[in-house]
């Protein structure tokens, strides 16, 4: 998308045609923003971005447990678990580039946020603890580590949308991965470090997009999954809300009540991904009454808060439920 996801936004805007895009790239999504909120308002057309696997179960994630929960939810941690057969797990390569080339150009996304112009999403209720790089997570028993994806921006965007334009509490995020046991943190160490340390410089960059497949150590390649490995993957989310029951202001004490919830769903680049976006489509389509009152680019959770698209996606296979009830 980095590359070239702009002349489509473009197009559709000046045609009069509403927009749909997978993109994982924050810069991308954010740049489009920019460039094409005030038009696209003005012609009365949504552009979405990230409608595919993470951003979809993350952002609509997200208010599923927002609005399970009996009170006000304050706070979330999502935890990603990919699982996958006996033929293991494999990404193409576009996704690997688009980390390449994100991680190298952080600089810019930083002056790109600037140029915007956010209003800061105040903190309601108390602050959710930052955790360490690596932690052993007790309810998993496994290591988990902050998941690199544009999870946390993308629901960002939406917690301030929700908030700026409806009045809605906003809810503090934080995005995690599993990983395993202590041999796949070492592994997953050496390997995060040879890469910060390859992406800041162009013949790094070269390298890591020229040899997928030997720098991933087999996870990304140029050809991407076989269909035994995608029948035998598929992808758990689980979510760990807190918050204030009803009555009970947020802004005192601390918070009361616990919620855990969860969405699963098949492989999530090639399978999860096209229901997600298919079904946010149709959602554009047949909930137009209840998008936002006029046109603009929009994160899934701005654009669909308000839509049935969490029960089209429960019908397709991309499952959202409530694992343990709000307990005080």
């Amino acid at each position: 998308y980095r590359f070239f996801g702009e002349p489509v936004v473009e197009a559709c805007v000046e045609n009069g045609a509403s927009c749909i895009d997978i993109s994982g790239e924050p810069q991308f999504l954010e740049g489009m923003y920019l460039k094409y909120n005030t038009k696209a308002a003005e012609k009365g057309v949504y552009v979405i971005g990230s409608c595919g696997f993470d951003s979809i179960p993350a952002d609509m994630g997200v208010l599923y447990t927002r609005d399970k929960l009996k009170g006000t939810l304050t706070g979330v941690e999502s935890f990603l678990k990919v699982k996958s057969g006996p033929e293991g797990t494999c990404v193409h390569d576009g996704t690997w580039k688009s980390a390449v080339y994100g991680l190298a150009d952080q600089d810019n996304l930083r002056k790109l946020r600037k140029s915007i112009g956010y209003a800061p999403v105040p903190v309601i209720g108390a602050k959710l603890k930052k955790r360490g790089f690596v932690f052993y997570n007790k309810e998993f028993k496994e290591y988990s580590i902050p998941f690199m994806g544009s999870d946390v921006s993308v629901v960002k965007r939406s917690q301030r949308y929700l908030h700026t334009e409806l009045k809605e509490t906003p809810v503090q995020y934080s995005a995690y991965a599993n990983v395993g046991g202590l041999g796949s943190v070492i592994k997953l160490m050496f390997a995060g470090l040879l890469f910060l340390l390859m992406v800041k410089f162009n013949f790094g960059r070269k390298l890591l997009t020229k040899y997928p497949e030997f720098f991933s150590a087999g996870v990304f390649t140029k050809k991407g999954p076989t269909q035994k490995q995608m029948d035998g993957t598929s992808f758990t989310m689980t979510f760990f809300g807190e918050g204030y029951s009803e009555g009970q202001d947020p802004q005192n004490g601390k918070p009361n009540v616990k919620i855990c919830t969860e969405v699963k769903g098949p492989e999530p680049g090639y399978v999860a991904t096209p229901i997600a976006m298919v079904q946010a489509a149709v959602s554009l389509l047949e909930d137009a009454a209840c998008l936002p009152k006029q046109g603009g680019v929009y994160s899934p959770g701005a654009a669909f808060s308000k839509t049935k698209l969490i029960d089209r996606l429960n019908k397709r296979g991309v499952e959202f439920s409530v694992i343990s009830k709000p307990e005080i």
